[in-house]
């Protein structure tokens, strides 16, 4: 099994910062790209940012600039920095690995966490 958990979510005022961390752990053999999503109450998820395992990055254009994307591959954990937050990145946020498990029969899937909430208000 891969079990993927995000922590670092929470309450900030509008222009603050938040850090949010993924650790990927159980029986992996290769992690290829790691990312975050968003869904806000009422929408629909969406891709926030994107790494690969040579760290190659890609953002939306709502976040670009004020978010950065980064991963320790020796720790099997990708993060998330947020800055310059708004009230309209409130949203549970996931993160995903597309992973390929050790296991015979077992293929390469995307696998998600269990979410975590950002919350931006006054």
């Amino acid at each position: 099994q891969v079990q993927l958990v995000e922590s670092g979510g929470g309450l900030v005022q509008p222009g603050g910062s938040l850090r949010l961390s993924c650790a990927a752990s159980g029986n992996i053999f290769i992690i290829y790209d790691m990312g975050w999503y968003r869904q806000g109450t009422g929408k629909q998820r969406e891709l926030v940012a994107v790494i690969s395992s040579g760290g190659i990055t890609n953002y939306s254009d709502s976040v670009k600039g004020r978010f950065t994307i980064s991963r320790d591959n020796a720790k099997k954990t990708v993060y998330l920095q947020m800055n310059s937050l708004k009230p309209e990145d409130t949203a549970v946020y996931y993160c995903s690995a597309d992973v390929l498990p050790i296991g015979i029969g077992l293929g390469r899937g995307d696998y998600w966490g269990q979410g975590t909430q950002v919350t931006v208000s006054s």
